[in-house]
């Protein structure tokens, strides 16, 4: 597929012509959901992610604002949460929380496998079903470490029926040649990768490819560690952004991301309730059609500190 193709996709996409992997339901109060191209299951269009958020202890006082944190959004409903075994205790404390919680079955885990060699992997799966109580929906190799050995493994559990979903991750714009490949040579139901409305590099190439693979995407770093925010202090958004429902730059920066077709889905990551909610309200309205998605770009570009 070419850019010039996909971008006529995006605009057929966001005319209601044209739906791959794009919206299935996208007006009124529904929720906003994307079609995994491998089954046709449904997720929403923002999940959230868990670096450097649910890696806390055991105490109350460090548990009790991410118990809060995954208790809205799942109110609001969340249902993706990404995690890996880079991220310390986030598996674990996501676990514990969401069996606290009662909401263990409403998840829709994405997590990985991050180590050398076939039993280290092996010893780390077994510790995400522990820590989570069952299967996760994916699991990625994360950053590509050891690829083969692990891409050999999860692709066996697939076969086996023990796992829904195979992937690869990356978070830097040097690895998408690399993810390129990775797409035409294997068969995989995801890739995560980084894109931001400051860094659309992956919309050069990868995510055509990967849409034309029929390859969900699940978008990482959405606000890039929330350096997005430091661009834009002071500066109010367009009056034009409220006819998507953006009444917030985090909502601003999520339906640039989730407007392009071949996005699946974005997991924005924080320790507070108040931005779960500004994240999550970016998963309702009318999504930006692909003049306005540039239009996006350039008010932020014109206007980033």
């Amino acid at each position: 597929m070419t850019r010039e193709s996909f971008l006529k996709k995006s605009l057929l996409t966001a005319a209601g012509l044209y739906l791959t992997p794009g919206l299935v339901s996208a007006s009124g109060n529904q929720m906003l959901m994307k079609t995994i191209p491998s089954t046709g299951e449904q997720i929403p269009a923002i999940g959230m992610g868990s670096w450097l958020t649910f890696n806390v202890g055991e105490s109350e006082h460090e548990r009790a604002p991410m118990r809060n944190v995954l208790m809205e959004f799942i109110k609001q409903g969340g249902r993706v949460i990404d995690s890996s075994p880079m991220y310390g205790r986030s598996e674990q404390v996501i676990g514990e929380l969401a069996a606290e919680l009662e909401v263990t079955d409403k998840l829709w885990v994405a997590t990985k496998v991050w180590t050398q060699g076939k039993a280290a992997g092996k010893g780390q799966i077994e510790n995400s079903l522990g820590y989570f109580r069952k299967w996760p929906s994916v699991l990625q190799v994360h950053n590509l470490v050891d690829l083969d050995t692990h891409l050999e493994t999860l692709q066996s559990l697939k076969e086996e029926g023990k796992l829904k979903y195979v992937g690869v991750t990356h978070y830097l714009d040097h690895a998408h040649k690399q993810l390129a490949e990775i797409i035409k040579k294997e068969k995989l139901d995801f890739i995560q990768i980084n894109l931001s409305v400051r860094n659309a590099a992956a919309e050069d190439y990868l995510l055509p490819l990967a849409a034309d693979r029929g390859v969900a995407v699940i978008i990482n770093q959405p606000f890039e560690t929330g350096g997005l925010f430091n661009y834009i202090q002071g500066v109010s958004l367009p009056a034009w952004a409220k006819e998507y429902g953006i009444n917030s730059w985090a909502a601003y920066f999520l339906k640039y991301i989730i407007s392009n077709p071949a996005v699946t889905c974005t997991i924005p990551a924080t320790t507070q309730v108040a931005h779960v909610k500004e994240n999550m309200a970016a998963c309702y309205g009318e999504l930006p059609d692909q003049a306005t998605r540039i239009k996006m770009k350039d008010y932020f570009k014109k206007n980033a500190l």
